[in-house]
C-alpha cells in the first residue's frame, strides 16, 4: 500500500465493482471472458489493440492524454481541450472487420488536405471534441462514439486534464553533447536526437479517470505496451492513482516489447534497457510476463535477467509483420496473448 492508497479507495467507491457472487459490472460472471485493460497510445496501443479484440470480447483501452503536436496539439491549444488523437487511434483499431466497423475507422482517420484551417485535421478529432462540447462529460462523449462506430471495447483517458510531457535530455543540442536539458512537449521529446534520462508530466499529480481505474482493478490482464516508451508506455505510471491501481490490482500484467527503438527517443536502446527505465520510474511496479519478438532480443540471458527484476517470464513469440517492418502483425500477436492468457493465468472458463 502507498501512501495514496485512501485517495485510490475512495476513487474505487465512485464505481461499481464486482459483486460478492463473482459478476463484474456487466453483471456477467467472471470468467465468461477475460477482463483485458490495455495502457498505451499512439500505433503501440491500436497494435495491441486490434490484436485483443480478436481474443475477447471484455476489452478496455487507457489513453496518455499527453499528445501536443498536430491537430491534437492545435485542438488542445485552441480550445483547451484533452488532446483526442490517441483515443481516436484507439477507437479505429477497436472497430470490426465488417463493412461498418472498417467504413468507420476510414471515416474516422481521414485527414482534410486544403489551405485553410481544417488542413491536417482528423474527422475523428473534430467528431470527439464536439461531443465533448455537446455533453460536458468526456468518458460520456467516448462511449457514445464507440457506440456509433461499433467499437469492440472500452475507450478512456488515462487523466482528466491534458498534460504536458517534460523530459531531461543528454545532448538534446549536438553542439552540447555532455549537457542535461529540460525538453517539453511530447512531440519535442518524441524527436529528441539526445539520450532521454526520464520524463515526467505537468501537472505532477494529475487527477486519474476514476472508470480508468475501476477498469484496472478489476482486470484479469493489463496490458502495458507496445509503444513509444517514454511518451505512450512510461507517462501512464505517472499518474498517482493509476500506478496505485496497477500495483495494487489482483490483475496479471504482461509488458509487450517494442520490435525495434524508436529512432530519437529510444536509439541505441536494447530490449533490457527498456525494462531499466521502466524500472526507474516505477520501482514498485511487478510484472507477470515480458512478450517480445523472437527475432528482436540478440541476447536473451539479459532480458530475462532483468525481467526477473520484475518477477516476470519472458515470452519469445513469432509477432512482427512479415514485410519485415517494424510493425506487429494483428494476427501473430493474438495468438501471443491468447498463449500468455491461457499459460500464465489459471485455464480461465472463456476457453
Amino acid at each position: 500500500m502507498t501512501a495514496r492508497t485512501p485517495r485510490l479507495s475512495r476513487l474505487r467507491r465512485l464505481t461499481p465493482g464486482r459483486g460478492e457472487d463473482g459478476a463484474g459490472r456487466s453483471g456477467r460472471r467472471r470468467g465468461a471472458t477475460p477482463k483485458v485493460v490495455a495502457l498505451g497510445g499512439g500505433q503501440g496501443l491500436s497494435a495491441s489493440l486490434a490484436a485483443l479484440r480478436r481474443i475477447t470480447g471484455d476489452l478496455t483501452a487507457v489513453v496518455t492524454v499527453a499528445d501536443d503536436g498536430g491537430s491534437s496539439g492545435r485542438l488542445r491549444e485552441e480550445l483547451g481541450v484533452l488532446p483526442p488523437g490517441d483515443l481516436r487511434k484507439a477507437l479505429a483499431a477497436l472497430c470490426g472487420d465488417d463493412d461498418w466497423g472498417q467504413t468507420w475507422a476510414r471515416v474516422i482517420q481521414h485527414r482534410f488536405q486544403s489551405r485553410g484551417d481544417l488542413h491536417e485535421h482528423a474527422v475523428g478529432n473534430l467528431l470527439i471534441v464536439a461531443l465533448w462540447e455537446q455533453l460536458g462529460d468526456p468518458v460520456q462523449a467516448l462511449d457514445l462514439v464507440g457506440r456509433l462506430l461499433g467499437a469492440q471495447g472500452r475507450v478512456l483517458p488515462m487523466s482528466a486534464v491534458p498534460l504536458e510531457l517534460q523530459a531531461l535530455v543528454k545532448g538534446h543540442d549536438p553542439a552540447r553533447p555532455e549537457d542535461v536539458d529540460t525538453v517539453r512537449g511530447q512531440a519535442t521529446v518524441a524527436l529528441t536526437p539526445g539520450e532521454v534520462l526520464s520524463v515526467q508530466v505537468v501537472p505532477g499529480d494529475p487527477p486519474a479517470v476514476p472508470e480508468a481505474v475501476a477498469a484496472v482493478l478489476d482486470a484479469d490482464w493489463v496490458v502495458l505496451g507496445p509503444g513509444s516508451w517514454f511518451s505512450s508506455v512510461i507517462p501512464h505510471l505517472l499518474v498517482p492513482e493509476l500506478l496505485d491501481a496497477l500495483v495494487e490490482t489482483k490483475a496479471r500484467k504482461v509488458l509487450s516489447l517494442n520490435l525495434a527503438p524508436q529512432p530519437g527517443e529510444t536509439e541505441g536502446f536494447s530490449p533490457q534497457r527498456h525494462l531499466e527505465v521502466l524500472a526507474r520510474h516505477a520501482p514498485k511496479l511487478a510484472l507477470d510476463v515480458v512478450l517480445a519478438d523472437q527475432a528482436a532480443v540478440p541476447d536473451r540471458e539479459s532480458l530475462a535477467d532483468a525481467a526477473k527484476r520484475f518477477g516476470a517470464a519472458v515470452e519469445l513469440a513469432p509477432v512482427a509483420r512479415e514485410d519485415g517492418s517494424p510493425k506487429h502483425d494483428p494476427e501473430l500477436l493474438a495468438a501471443a496473448y491468447d498463449r500468455i492468457f491461457r499459460m500464465h493465468g489459471r485455464i480461465g472458463p472463456w476457453r
